[in-house]
């Protein structure tokens, strides 16, 4: 027994048919929302109308073109800010790039990034306090993304493929654009000295990139030296965890293809 009755359906159907949106047609007809849909549905699937099973192809399961540049710094983007996880409730984990709010420009390269390695998946972003995590769902994030792991990232080895290596090779300054992004930045240091007995103040800009992984930063500085970066290792105690561009010659290279966060 159809407790609306086939006529009030029926009068759903046409709406619907017409453009109606669900919610209209719910209040129109004094209907619940859910009843609307579940009518829209069936009515869909009689007519052929429903989508096919979403199952956006994989570059490495199907062979499906890869956006080699794009991928070089979304790569940099995750081993800095990065992470996958799965929850229990999802049939397909997330990737979610950590962005902090004071660098609208860096969300938006990101995004940007994720698309053109993503496309046929859906991103979106998501507010925390002081920042968003740009973040997109697809059951092949673990072929494009073998470095993920139980535990953190500097708790465990972290080593490109082969295949990653080459495509870092080919786009090695969005791979250091991407580090630099998540787990670095650009400032401007002084110092002073004497100058025909006047002591004067001097600036110079500076690259820094900070990371815990002794694999992550000797991957960054692997690729530093493959573009003619000069860098040097600085130790906050005993932790090498900051790797330094400071010589005008490579911080101007560096200026050339990473630049500051904007």
């Amino acid at each position: 027994m159809n407790f609306h009755g086939t006529e009030v359906r029926h009068k759903a159907l046409i709406l619907l048919r017409n453009g109606a949106k669900n919610a209209d047609v719910a209040r129109q007809l004094a209907v619940p929302l859910g009843t609307v849909g579940y009518w829209k549905h069936l009515d869909r699937a009689k007519r052929g109308e429903c989508p096919g099973k979403h199952d956006p192809k994989c570059p490495r399961c199907d062979d499906r073109d890869l956006d080699h540049a794009a991928y070089s710094y979304l790569l940099g983007l995750y081993l800095g800010d990065g992470h996958i996880s799965q929850l229990s409730e999802h049939r397909v984990p997330s990737l979610m790039i950590t962005c902090d709010e004071s660098w609208p420009g860096l969300m938006d390269k990101c995004e940007e990034a994720m698309r053109t390695v993503f496309p046929d998946n859906s991103v979106c972003r998501v507010r925390k306090v002081g920042c968003r995590n740009v973040k997109v769902y697809s059951k092949h994030l673990h072929c494009l993304f073998p470095q993920h792991g139980p535990g953190r990232k500097h708790e465990r080895r972290i080593a490109l493929e082969p295949w990653q290596q080459d495509v870092v090779d080919a786009h090695p300054w969005e791979f250091v654009r991407g580090l630099i992004h998540s787990d670095g930045c650009r400032i401007t240091n002084w110092t002073t000295r004497m100058v025909a007995g006047e002591r004067k103040r001097y600036e110079y800009p500076r690259y820094f990139f900070t990371n815990k992984s002794d694999d992550i930063r000797k991957l960054f500085t692997d690729t530093l030296d493959k573009v003619g970066v000069g860098w040097t290792t600085l130790a906050r105690g005993s932790d090498p965890f900051n790797i330094s561009v400071a010589r005008k010659a490579s911080v101007a290279l560096m200026d050339t293809h990473v630049g500051p966060k904007h």
